[in-house]
């Protein structure tokens, strides 16, 4: 899965349309309009797709963020990361949704999945702990699915 995979998913998750996306992005990033948004949630075979960087991830991911829980007590916008992985993918969406493990667990059921949760616990970890463990495209792909299967 790429970005822009990863941004097509989580708009249908939620059930955001074009304007929503650019507002949750418009939280963080304020050159950001609409016929770009659009442009990355089209697919890789069309004329008019751009492809979307890990920070432009980031910036969507933050300010989801931000968007469901309001900004940070200083006011302080979070930098971007050049580069995301879906480590930081799920630990993100779990702080946009403030979720505990246990919500966690539910999303995957949603998604008839089962992660146990050392296995959840580990994909939260700080890379090189001796638990950590790289969350595959499987895991995260379920759990988004899990997202739209929960918000239906």
């Amino acid at each position: 899965m790429n970005n822009n995979d990863i941004l097509r998913r989580l708009r249908y998750a939620f059930n955001f349309n074009d304007i929503q996306m650019t507002k949750a992005i418009a939280h963080v990033e304020e050159k950001v309009d609409l016929v770009q948004v659009g442009r990355w949630l089209k697919r890789e075979d069309h004329h008019d797709f751009l492809a979307l960087s890990d920070a432009g991830l980031c910036q969507f991911l933050d300010g989801l963020i931000i968007e469901k829980r309001g900004p940070r007590p200083d006011g302080s916008i979070p930098k971007p990361l050049e580069f995301i992985s879906n480590n930081e993918v799920l630990k993100k969406l779990r702080i946009a949704l403030a979720l505990r493990d246990e919500g966690m667990m539910d999303v995957f059921k949603e998604a008839e999945f089962v992660v146990t949760k050392a296995e959840l616990g580990s994909f939260f970890r700080k890379e090189g702990h001796r638990n950590y463990a790289k969350c595959p495209e499987q895991v995260l792909r379920k759990f988004i699915n899990g997202l739209g299967q929960a918000a239906s």
